[in-house]
């Protein structure tokens, strides 16, 4: 999603006694973010970085410094990596190739085909309202603080280039009609959360009982309760005040994941246009939520459910409680 509340651990927000960088090699650095920081907090390792536009928390329990270094250093690298292998803003990573194949099959690896393979199933399931091919919208709806609404015209000319359905998928090879091009911004930061949450496990699974809380951006994903065996104690933001907390979430497995438009609308004439825009349509959804969170088995899954629900507009609780979803909507 491309806007996020933020989820943050209760009780771990005051300023840390420890700090320290944790060095990156440069090649592993490829956007050339500024390194990681560790802090200690009431026995509570706090790892933090930039991606993907978000601040990125990676909390640890049960593990001494060198440990907790050691997994921060691989949250980073394993992040950054799938940001600069799936951004549509970077030059000649597999989205660039895609995108800019001029109607050419292009050949993808079992990653991507994974992550299409998913793609794919979402515009099913959700009836065509998950569509990673209707980014080119943002080329007619700027989320700027203006009151600039696109005209039917503008919308009808760039709908022709819209549609999953559209795209030749057959793995391993995808190829888009002339125009087109994918954006993988509505999965990435989950994908990522599942992604490094998964690799620390694994990566601590046989040497000591690691505790882990995955946090971009408000994107979250756990390995398990707290090294006291209580949940992990999260709070929601209010989209009105983003300094207050008008819920707390107790997480002990799975994820959450948030999506809203506190922060990218447009208001005209006292209506307000969300940045959550309807791929068959290519109209804003003016009656959706202005925050909806959800809990599910992890956190590409509470993602996409939290886009759908974001698209059923007024229907979005309806929606939520028929997929028995733990869910909390902000109006």
């Amino acid at each position: 999603m491309l806007n996020k509340y933020v989820l943050y651990a209760i009780g771990l927000t005051m300023s840390p006694y420890q700090t320290c960088p944790v060095e990156i090699p440069k090649l592993a650095n490829p956007s050339n973010h500024s390194p990681p920081i560790l802090s200690l907090k009431d026995q509570c390792w706090v790892g933090q970085f930039q991606a993907m536009a978000s601040d990125c928390q990676v909390l640890l329990e049960g593990i001494n410094q060198q440990r907790a270094e050691e997994l921060l250093k691989l949250a980073a690298i394993e992040t950054w990596r799938i940001e600069h292998k799936f951004s549509r803003y970077k030059a000649g990573n597999i989205m660039h190739q895609i995108n800019h194949a001029y109607e050419k099959k292009v050949a993808v690896d079992n990653e991507t085909t994974a992550i299409l393979n998913f793609v794919d199933q979402c515009y099913q399931l959700s009836d065509g309202l998950f569509d990673v091919t209707a980014g080119v919208l943002r080329k007619i709806w700027h989320f700027d603080g203006s009151d600039n609404i696109p005209s039917d015209q503008e919308i009808n000319n760039i709908l022709p280039l819209i549609g999953w359905n559209k795209v030749h998928w057959k793995a391993p090879y995808i190829q888009l009609p002339n125009d087109m091009e994918l954006d993988l911004g509505g999965i990435g930061k989950e994908y990522a959360v599942d992604k490094v949450c998964l690799l620390l496990q694994k990566r601590m699974s046989q040497i000591e009982n690691c505790h882990i809380l995955v946090n971009f951006g408000g994107d979250l994903a756990c390995s398990g309760p707290r090294l006291n065996g209580e949940a992990w104690e999260v709070a929601v933001e209010s989209y009105q005040d983003q300094k207050k907390a008008i819920l707390k979430v107790k997480l002990s497995q799975g994820g959450i994941a948030t999506s809203g438009d506190s922060r990218r609308f447009l208001l005209k004439e006292g209506i307000r246009y969300s940045h959550i825009l309807n791929p068959k349509t290519g109209q804003s959804i003016t009656n959706a939520p202005h925050a909806v969170s959800i809990a599910a088995p992890n956190c590409m899954q509470a993602g996409i459910l939290s886009t759908m629900a974001m698209l059923q507009g007024s229907d979005a609780e309806d929606f939520l409680s028929a997929q028995e979803a733990d869910f909390w909507v902000q109006r």
